[in-house]
């Protein structure tokens, strides 16, 4: 049980919404009769401003809108960029839950502290950089009367200014954009300007984001300072929240960016002032509905980037380097699938060490690293490979596609298809080249997996479940 002196207290309750939870509870419902219709679908994130709910409410209620409320997340990352530090990289609250005035939002520790060990100087688990901070908080009622299942959230403040800052980010963050995970990312737009010059800023800044940019969104924020506009002291607050997204989607035709509402606090009749204004918009991107027809496939660059993974934890294992870490804003999806890998490690031409697994539940990326370093020692076959070996040592890669469950072996193609086969807690696996190698006929290439390696008989295969994979085999040589 988490010590309770631990937990984020709530900030601005009583200020930017409403301390009474039912006196909140009705004023979100009343935002969300008044927001735009539900128009898009696979929302992966939403870009929603963070101001007082009179003045923001309906267009951040537009935009939780578009999220299916059925879904079934895992985890919300939520990125706001800092409103009182500034420091390099972003700080990830790790020492307990979010408290609200309707109750707790529980935070997953377990994820922040893995992206603070595993990325030291990037992230870090200072909780000071929360204490105050509203764009993070004002979003929770909002997310919490949307989603009718159970979350967790990952609160994310960013305090670097730096571009090259937030495309690291991306990178680290980007296997966690998948269909299980949502992405709210908090900002408003223009600050202070009057009326209409906040318009035709915010319809600029807007633009830049929809093309899925991250240059084109840099571009407009330096053309918008530029017109020297009167009293215009930012054109998008949480700009290197934005930027961290749009590095995360960039290059990926499969995401797409919509405008869903907009208004500033000019709009507000009763406390609004169209002398100096703020610009609130709410975007959201969706990422297009898989046909369930695409091969698994991997481009020049995602293998490159694959053995470079494996080959800087082999240094870090061995010798202690940090190296830098692969480019991967030139790499496919594919690199990101939760899919199975075997590493092997060949020393002048012999084999030294090979460990995979069929399935996994982590990135390929994840999962090679962690099998360069099982192969180095892991394998019982061999010694454990030592520091003065590595140059010597040649990397291959066996990516295996995610496994599709097969309901006819007619569905298997000798040569192209590995086999995993499953009966109880018996299992066994047969590599797509065991048919090409032994010359056997599916009948064989069945029979033995399942007498040889799942132990369930010759038959046993006719009971089991049976799934196919291929396998995308790469090397340093």
């Amino acid at each position: 049980m988490k010590n309770i002196n631990t937990d984020r207290k709530p900030a601005v309750a009583g200020q930017f919404y409403p301390a009474s939870t039912d006196i909140l509870q009705k004023e979100i419902a009343g935002y969300f009769r008044d927001a735009v219709e539900k128009k898009h679908d696979n929302v992966r994130a939403v870009i929603c401003p963070h101001a007082g709910y009179v003045f923001s409410g309906k267009v951040a209620a537009s935009g939780y809108r578009q999220v299916d409320e059925n879904a079934q997340y895992k985890l919300v990352f939520i990125l706001a960029s800092s409103h009182h530090y500034h420091f390099d990289g972003a700080s990830v609250y790790c020492d307990g839950d979010y408290l609200m005035p309707y109750g707790r939002e529980t935070v997953d520790t377990k994820i922040g502290e893995s992206l603070v060990e595993n990325h030291p100087g990037l992230f870090t688990d200072d909780p000071i950089p929360h204490q105050k901070e509203h764009a993070i908080e004002v979003q929770l009622p909002f997310l919490h009367y949307t989603l009718r299942n159970n979350y967790t959230i990952v609160p994310i403040i960013l305090g670097t200014s730096d571009p090259g800052t937030c495309h690291r980010l991306a990178q680290v963050l980007k296997p966690f954009l998948t269909k299980d995970n949502l992405f709210v990312v908090s900002t408003d737009f223009s600050h202070y300007p009057d009326y209409d010059s906040a318009t035709m800023v915010d319809a600029a800044t807007a633009e830049a984001i929809l093309k899925n940019d991250p240059q084109k969104l840099l571009d407009v924020l330096s053309e918008n300072k530029q017109k020297q506009i009167d009293n215009l002291l930012t054109s998008l607050c949480g700009w290197t929240s934005v930027l961290t997204l749009l590095n995360m989607t960039a290059n990926n035709p499969r995401y797409s960016y919509h405008a869903v509402d907009y208004r500033n606090s000019g709009d507000e009749k009763l406390y609004g002032d169209r002398h100096q204004v703020v610009g609130y918009c709410s975007i959201v991107v969706t990422e297009e509905a898989s046909s369930g027809k695409e091969e698994f496939s991997l481009t020049d660059n995602d293998k490159i980037a694959l053995l470079r993974e494996a080959r800087s934890a082999l240094e870090k294992l061995l010798l202690g380097r940090e190296t830098s870490r692969p480019d991967l804003s030139g790499c496919s999806d594919a690199v990101y699938a939760h899919c199975g890998a075997f590493v092997t490690l060949n020393k002048r031409g012999k084999l030294r060490g090979c460990i995979g697994r069929i399935v996994s539940d982590e990135p390929l990326l994840k999962t090679v690293h962690d099998m360069a370093i099982a192969a180095a020692v892991n394998d019982y076959r061999f010694p454990r490979v030592s520091a003065e070996e590595l140059d010597e040592i040649d990397i291959e890669i066996s990516a295996l596609s995610p496994l599709k469950r097969i309901k006819d072996i007619s569905e298997i193609e000798l040569g192209k298809h590995g086999i995993y086969m499953v009966k109880g807690h018996s299992s066994g696996v047969f590599l797509p080249q065991v048919a090409e190698e032994t010359g056997w006929d599916l009948e064989n290439f069945l029979g033995h997996c399942a007498r040889d390696k799942a132990g369930i008989g010759w038959d046993g295969w006719k009971q089991a479940t049976i799934y196919t994979f291929t396998a995308t085999v790469f090397g340093e040589k």
